[in-house]
Formats: C-alpha cells, sequence, structure tokens
C-alpha cells in the first residue's frame, strides 16, 4: 500500500515536497516513481529512482526543478518541488514497481495546485 502525502495550495516560484509511505510490501524491492494528472489531461509520468536510489529520470519538464528521493530505512519516497508554475497543477500519484517505469503499485494521489 502506497499513501501519498505533502499536496497543497502554492504561488508560483515556490516549493513543496511530496511523500509517498509505503507499507505492506518489501519497498527497497522496488523503484519508486511519481506520475501527475492535470484535469483534462492523461496521467504522464513524472519522475522515477531505482531500488537503491542510485539512477534516477525526469520528465524534461521538470528537470532542474524536482528531485526525486527515497528513504528505504522508512519505507517513505519522496518529490521536492522547487520553482513551481502553474502548469504543475495536477493531482500527483507515487507508485511502485520496475526501474525507469515503476507503474506496478499505485497510491491514492495528492493535489497540487500552483496559483499565478
Amino acid at each position: 500500500q502506497l499513501q501519498a502525502s505533502g499536496g497543497g495550495l502554492v504561488q508560483a516560484g515556490g516549493s513543496l515536497r511530496l511523500s509517498c509511505a509505503a507499507s505492506g510490501r518489501t519497498f527497497s524491492s522496488y523503484g519508486m516513481g511519481w506520475f501527475r494528472q492535470a484535469p483534462g489531461k492523461e496521467r504522464e509520468f513524472v519522475a522515477a529512482i531505482s531500488w537503491n536510489g542510485g539512477r534516477t529520470s525526469y520528465v524534461d519538464s521538470v528537470k532542474g526543478r524536482f528531485t526525486i528521493s527515497r528513504d528505504n530505512a522508512k519505507n517513505t519516497g519522496y518529490l521536492q518541488m522547487d520553482s513551481l508554475k502553474p502548469e504543475d497543477t495536477a493531482v500527483y500519484y507515487c507508485a511502485a514497481g520496475g526501474y525507469p517505469n515503476p507503474s506496478a503499485y499505485w497510491g491514492q494521489g495528492t493535489q497540487v495546485t500552483v496559483s499565478s
């Protein structure tokens, strides 16, 4: 089970940190990722991290602004989002599975709203 949290309302240029707490499975065995879905759009990949944190990947639109990380001792993954833009507004989902497309297991979403 994956539980995402940390979403909210922030002004453009601001920051948020999303968390994804895992339970019930061996979190450290899986890659982890973040996806997002904006209103009227399809869900899209945002970032992924391998099981040990050694590899990461990002969609081009967030490179240099977002940082994915994980703490296997806490069974938790993170997405640090800086320099947020209105176009980052979406429901963000965490997922786990094989890197670089960790989409086998899904958590519920957390809303991120960036105001201009």
